[in-house]
């Protein structure tokens, strides 16, 4: 193993010792209880299974053939999840070939942060991730099920249905992709067209038509956002079946790869022959190699709170310093956009996720010994799947990249760290994505342009205010403020400025978008604006300076002036209601700091 990421993990064992003993032993307990629905009365058993045929009925009372529930997201509004309205179907039949039962145990909300960008209903997305959680356990909580197949893909659905999920870490799981559109316009130009139209020099109805010919079918959207960063971490950690994140939803290979998931949940469970569950799949060193890959592939910043969020509910604890030494130690393997100008479908025909774990396994940069859904040991996600002869095999997958540009070796990287840095300073602590920023826009220091509502920007920017080096601190956006909303509607005006030649950078307790680009980004500021954070006390041409080489993020104002200044306070009468936001205050005020995960604290922090 190299020496950085042992040690890393080593740490992470250490630091999770009791929390992690706590947890495997609850999860223990659980299975001991063996098949749940022994413990049912006969009237609950009865509720169970009224409106199944009588054959599964009869698989069910026999208690001797596994039941699978489907925990499903599926929407048709979000193009990503439209997919899976077909496959509660499908998979039952999948689980009938080899004599299981499969139901639908329950759904969950999917909001798609694509349509809400820059709305108010983003404010509900991050909050949107402990309901999924929440429905999850209630979907589970039938005790009618021996594993389950859920089925997520996008933003905040994937982590909540992983945090849901290892509450009932005694059973076995697995994610079911739907995979990504096909390729439409390129997303380099797609960014032109947004930045042309921020600079009114195009329409609307030339924007729309830019963005209806990228996002234009079923699938996940093709740039490498928090769906596709989702995918990737779920694969390597050995929670859905190798090769199977980014094939396209029509493609016939799809249906067998979900048919065979199906089949594969039956197989891992305790009545089964592998039982594997998924409380024993997410232990600290697959957390490690879901790291280390989203690293490698420039992810999405989204995971530097979902990861820690969903390792916490299986009492193991990382914090940032853990991605930031493993950042600088993992070379960076693919560009693609915002990191470069390839889809996650060109990423995909590189060699995509065989040649990827293979070249990361190689190298001592991930854990090979650990279970997965597909059995023991990483090598196996080596493998990619094809159909011959129209059934499914696993043959060795590529041992070169076939574009060079998209993906590449760690003998040849695009660059040799991961491109997430750290900051760190008086202002407190962030984190920065660099891996698409170009050198000499690394280091910032610049005059601040204060803002507390990304729309007040636009206005600004119109008026030429915009036009000189500045940082822009974008306050009150933190989880207990407004929900941390994703400020992507600042992405087009700084890319713009920049493209002008002036130095500019962002600085946020908020969120940038999972495809955070060119512009440097200091963001998930801690403590936020609203937890006494030293953003609440910026104040208009203050000098910042965001240095993502060394990791100083630093407000250079005499400490005699800052302790005499009052701190802006965070006006929330316009944010916490309408389009539900009210029903949310209770859970929004319980959120933890974006390190700890931007989670909901709950009794579980006490048990393990």
């Amino acid at each position: 193993m190299h020496a950085v990421v042992q040690a890393v993990t080593d740490r992470i064992i250490e630091r999770s010792k009791e929390s992690r003993a706590k947890y495997l032993a609850a999860m223990k307990e659980a299975r001991l209880k063996g098949v749940h629905r022994s413990s049912l009365s006969c009237g609950n058993l009865a509720h169970g299974f009224a409106a199944c045929s009588p054959s599964e009925k009869d698989a069910i009372r026999g208690l001797t053939k596994a039941n699978i529930g489907i925990v499903t997201a599926f929407n048709d509004m979000l193009s990503a999840h439209q997919p899976y309205g077909e496959y509660p179907d499908l998979l039952k039949a999948a689980c009938a070939e080899v004599g299981s039962v499969a139901q639908v145990a329950g759904g969950v909300p999917a909001m798609c942060d694509g349509v809400t960008q820059g709305q108010p209903g983003m404010e509900l997305s991050l909050l949107s991730r402990e309901v999924i959680a929440m429905s999850t356990a209630v979907g589970l909580s039938h005790n009618m099920f021996d594993g389950a197949l859920l089925l997520g893909i996008c933003d905040k659905i994937v982590p909540g249905l992983l945090i849901g999920a290892l509450s009932f870490g005694h059973l076995p799981m697995l994610f079911v992709p739907a995979g990504p559109m096909k390729s439409g316009i390129p997303n380099k130009e797609k960014a032109r067209i947004r930045q042309k139209f921020a600079q009114g020099q195009v329409d609307r109805e030339a924007l729309l038509e830019a963005e209806s010919k990228s996002y234009h079918s079923a699938g996940t959207c093709t740039f490498y956002g928090t769906a596709n960063s989702n995918q990737l971490m779920l694969e390597v950690m050995g929670l859905q079946l190798p090769g199977s994140s980014f094939v396209n939803p029509d493609d016939p290979l799809r249906e067998a790869l979900n048919k065979t998931a199906a089949k594969q949940a039956c197989r891992l469970t305790e009545l089964g022959t592998q039982y594997t569950p998924i409380g024993e799949v997410v232990s600290e060193k697959s957390v490690v190699n879901g790291i280390v890959a989203l690293l490698a592939t420039g992810g999405s910043t989204n995971l530097t709170m979902h990861i820690v969020a969903a390792a916490r509910a299986a009492g193991i604890i990382v914090n940032w310093d853990d991605f930031s030494e493993l950042s600088d130690s993992v070379p960076l393997l693919a560009r693609v956009y915002p990191n470069g100008h390839a889809d996650i479908n060109h990423f995909h025909a590189a060699g995509g996720m065989a040649l990827l774990v293979k070249e990361l396994l190689d190298a001592g940069l991930l854990h090979e010994d650990v279970s997965t859904v597909a059995g023991s040991g990483l090598r196996r996600y080596t493998q990619e799947p094809l159909l011959i002869d129209g059934e499914l095999v696993w043959v060795d997958g590529p041992t070169a990249s076939l574009d060079s540009e998209a993906l590449t070796t760690v003998d040849k990287p695009f660059q040799a760290n991961g491109g997430l840095k750290l900051l760190k300073g008086n202002l407190g602590r962030a984190v920065i994505k660099v891996s698409a920023v170009q050198e000499q826009h690394r280091i910032v220091e610049a005059p601040a342009i204060v803002i507390d509502d990304q729309n007040k920007l636009d206005a600004m920017f119109k008026a030429g205010d915009l036009d000189k080096d500045c940082v822009v601190v974008v306050k009150g956006q933190g989880p207990k403020a407004v929900g941390m909303p994703e400020l992507h509607k600042l992405t087009p005006i700084l890319g713009t400025l920049q493209d002008k030649g002036f130095k500019v950078a962002l600085l946020t307790d908020g969120r940038m978008s999972g495809a955070s680009g060119k512009v440097p980004a200091a963001i998930h500021l801690t403590p936020e604006a609203l937890d006494g954070g030293l953003i609440a006390k910026v104040q208009n041409g203050d000098l910042v300076r965001v240095n993502a080489l060394t990791g100083e993020l630093t407000l250079l104002v005499d400490e005699q002036v800052l302790a005499a200044r009052e701190a802006d306070k965070v006006d929330l009468r316009s944010t916490s209601y309408g389009m539900g936001r009210e029903l949310f205050s209770a859970l929004r005020s319980n959120l933890s700091s974006p390190e700890t995960g931007a989670r909901c604290t709950s009794a579980a922090d006490e048990i393990y």
